[in-house]
């Protein structure tokens, strides 16, 4: 029945796990088996054929070199047309002439195919290292994963040749592009500096003053074009951007993610209380009208890589009327929503004074509707355990950001217990609270975090690096809620990767001869 939905109605591999109520790597697997077995029937279900002439077989190249796109079964059909002495031909002998002439034919335009080792994430294994290995990728989307053994015929099936093949070395791997899940763009200026108070008083003396230069689109250009750049230097493929209040500015940036071809949710932020004079939305409809127009700019690039997110702040500078209609205007363009939540417990505190009516920091987002499938929350280090379970419900993603949690003192955060309690989790680099913008950073320091959790208490399992490296990855996609488009290899998926060379001159790897390739 799976097969049915994909192949015969053309249904993706989303539709069909949410219509069947499956995880989408069960009906990705479910694809690729029945794609391995179709293969293997048409190679041993022919029968021994008579062979043809090596005139027939010229007229058969001949018909396949009449145009790039040219099926088995046109080829077939068209040669019994024109040669009525042949009783009849099998595909398989199509195949077989197919791969003699191939390298008289040009390489499909639309492809791309990769050789070598690959290595992803998914949801059952954190790590996954796969040797020698083809992967097919027609227009940006992922066609096929198969054993190298599979290559003349996979050659034959997709009329590809070897100047579609990229050849890995044996020092080269691909993997998903990272995914930064929280990121202030505007801060970056401020990276590696100011670290030396916490949060709140962070944000008053440097933070915001740092931002407020950005309503000079120029400046903002200037900085902007370096941060895209960083980050793809650096291998994130897809990040969260928080940019500041202005609306020039912030189209400045999505300008430029679209130019640079990263994906990305870029998010005009709204602030109108606690904050300077000199850095804050004029008035409520001000906020409102401008992130709309923000909304439509974003659109109106029709770009299938930039996304506009609706960012309130976090609540201690959003009051309650903002939130909700901000909830509202993400409701009516179904943008994505990201916010931060219990970050510090001094910022706690401060929103039970400002909220008095809720029970929680949490339960404030969720009556207000800001809460769901499209909505990442950073930090969450001071969340209880029926916050997790509401965040869980609502299919909320949080953004781990372990270096800003270290270096702003805001707090260790228990991932083990976010992955414990079914949260979609990421990381994020958090620039400039966290002073790295570096995924691999990021994979690093949750380790770090989770093994200093775990020194004093016998009985917890510290996350590993392959989980944080599954979180750098398809977990972040889960958590921006982008898992059906990115975030490894399954077939259907955009080709979202990372060429990893570990001896490439100036490799800050060193490879010994009796170290794993793992």
């Amino acid at each position: 029945f799976i097969s049915s939905l994909f192949f015969n109605e053309n249904r993706t591999i989303r539709e069909v796990a949410d219509f069947m109520h499956l995880a989408k790597s069960t009906v990705s697997s479910v694809v690729q088996v029945f794609r391995k077995e179709h293969r293997i029937q048409r190679k041993t279900s022919t029968g021994r054929k008579k062979k043809l002439s090596d005139v027939h077989e010229q007229r058969i190249m001949d018909i396949l070199s009449e145009k790039e796109d040219m099926t088995i079964e046109e080829t077939r059909s068209k040669f019994l047309l024109l040669n009525p002495e042949v009783a009849n031909i099998s595909k398989s002998t199509i195949y077989r002439i197919m791969e003699n002439c191939q390298s008289k034919m040009k390489p499909r335009p639309d492809m791309e195919v990769f050789v070598g080792t690959l290595v992803h994430a998914t949801d059952a294994t954190p790590l996954l290292v796969l040797h020698n290995m083809v992967l097919g990728v027609i227009n940006g989307k992922i066609e096929f994963m198969e054993n190298v053994e599979e290559l003349e015929q996979l050659k034959a099936e997709y009329v590809f040749t070897d100047g579609n093949i990229y050849f890995l070395n044996p020092n080269q791997f691909l993997m998903p592009g990272f995914v930064d899940t929280h990121i202030h763009a505007p801060q970056f200026p401020n990276n590696g500096l100011a670290l030396d108070l916490p949060l709140l008083e962070w944000l008053q003396t440097y933070t915001f003053p740092t931002e407020a230069n950005f309503s000079d689109a120029v400046f903002a250009r200037t900085v902007y074009n370096r941060v895209v750049d960083r980050l793809l230097r650096n291998g994130t493929t897809t990040a969260a951007y928080y940019a500041s209040i202005h609306l020039e500015a912030t189209k400045v940036l999505a300008d430029i993610v679209h130019s640079r071809g990263q994906r990305a949710l870029v998010g005009k932020v709204n602030m109108l209380r606690n904050c300077p004079e000199y850095y804050r939305e004029t008035s409520l409809q001000a906020s409102l009208t401008e992130t709309e127009e923000f909304i439509r700019y974003v659109r109106g690039l029709q770009s299938p890589l930039v996304m506009p997110v609706v960012t309130p702040r976090f609540a201690p500078t959003c009051p309650e009327d903002q939130l909700a209609e901000l909830a509202q205007l993400a409701a009516k363009f179904d943008c994505h929503i990201q916010t931060h939540l219990c970050e510090t417990q001094p910022e706690g505190n401060w929103v039970k004074e400002l909220f008095p009516w809720a029970k929680s920091y949490t339960e404030v987002y969720d009556s207000l509707r800001l809460l769901g499938e499209k909505t990442v929350v950073a930090h969450s280090i001071w969340t209880s355990p029926g916050e997790l379970r509401t965040l869980a419900e609502r299919g909320t993603g949080v953004a781990h950001c372990p270096n800003s949690n270290l270096s702003l003192r805001s707090g260790l955060c228990d991932v083990r217990a976010l992955l414990t309690a079914g949260l979609k989790v990421g990381l994020g680099t958090d620039c400039s609270g966290g002073y790295s913008p570096q995924m691999l950073d990021a994979v690093r320091r949750c380790v770090h975090v989770s093994n200093a959790l775990s020194i004093d208490r016998s009985d917890y399992s510290p996350v590993t690096h392959k989980e944080a490296f599954r979180m750098a990855t398809l977990g972040g996609a889960k958590a921006l809620n982008l898992d059906d488009r990115i975030g490894n290899f399954e077939i259907d998926k955009d080709f979202d990767a990372l060429l990893v060379d570990v001896q490439v001159a100036g490799s800050p790897v060193d490879i010994f001869p009796q170290v794993r390739q793992e």
